[in-house]
C-alpha cells in the first residue's frame, strides 16, 4: 500500500515538474551564441533555423532530451531541451535595461527642459508681479497724494473766502471811520465857527 501511495506521490511529483511545461509556456534560448532548430528530436533531422541567446519560444511539447518549440514568427521546430530556460537571459535583461534607461534618460532631459522653460515662466511672472507691487505701491500713494492735494485746496478755498469776508469788513470799517472823522472833521468847523460868532457879538 505503502509503495502504491510512493508510486503516486512520484508520478504527481513527476506531472507537476515535466508535463506542465506542456502548457504553451514560454522559455528561452540559454546564454550560447546560436543554437538549431531542427524539424525532428535528434541530430540527424534537418535544420530549420537557428535561434539565438535570447529568442522567445512557445513550448509546444516538452521532453527530457528535446522539445518542440514554436517561435514568435510561427515556425514550428525541435531543440534541446537543456538549453532551454525558463528565466530571462542576462544579455536580454542587459538590453532591456539599457532600452529602459535610454527612455529614462530622454525623460530626464524632457522634464529638465521643461522645468527651465518653467524656471523662465516663473522669474517673467516675478518680474511682473514686482512691477504690479511697484505700481500699486504708486497708485496708493498719487491717491494719497490726491487726496491730500483737495484737503489743501478745500483749505485754500476757506481761507479765500475768510479773506474777503475781512476785506469786506476792513472796507466797511474804513468806511466808518473816514465818515466818522469826516463828520468830526465838519463837526469841528461848524464848532469853531459858532464860536467865533459868539465872541464877536460879546465883543460888539
Amino acid at each position: 500500500m505503502k509503495k502504491t501511495y510512493q508510486c503516486l506521490g512520484i508520478i504527481f511529483l513527476w506531472m507537476v515538474f515535466f508535463i506542465s511545461p506542456l502548457f504553451a509556456e514560454d522559455m528561452y534560448v540559454k546564454g550560447i551564441t546560436k543554437i538549431t532548430m531542427r524539424t525532428g528530436p535528434g541530430v540527424e533531422n534537418k535544420i530549420v533555423a537557428m535561434l539565438n541567446t535570447g529568442d522567445k519560444l512557445e513550448i509546444v511539447n516538452y521532453k527530457w532530451d528535446w522539445s518542440q518549440v514554436k517561435t514568435d514568427h510561427g515556425k514550428i521546430g525541435w531543440v534541446l531541451s537543456r538549453l532551454l530556460t525558463r528565466e530571462v537571459p542576462e544579455v536580454f535583461l542587459i538590453e532591456r535595461i539599457k532600452k529602459e534607461n535610454l527612455e529614462l534618460t530622454a525623460k530626464l532631459e524632457a522634464f529638465e527642459a521643461e522645468n527651465k522653460m518653467l524656471a523662465g515662466k516663473n522669474a517673467v511672472l516675478n518680474r511682473i508681479e514686482e512691477k504690479y507691487n511697484t505700481l500699486e505701491q504708486e497708485s496708493a500713494d498719487f491717491l494719497k497724494l490726491d487726496e491730500r492735494y483737495k484737503k489743501i485746496m478745500e483749505q485754500s478755498r476757506i481761507q479765500k473766502e475768510q479773506i474777503k469776508i475781512l476785506e469786506n469788513n476792513l472796507n466797511t470799517e474804513q468806511k466808518f471811520w473816514f465818515l466818522t472823522g469826516a463828520a468830526v472833521f465838519v463837526f469841528g468847523i461848524l464848532l469853531g465857527l459858532t464860536t467865533r460868532k459868539k465872541k464877536r457879538s460879546r465883543l460888539l
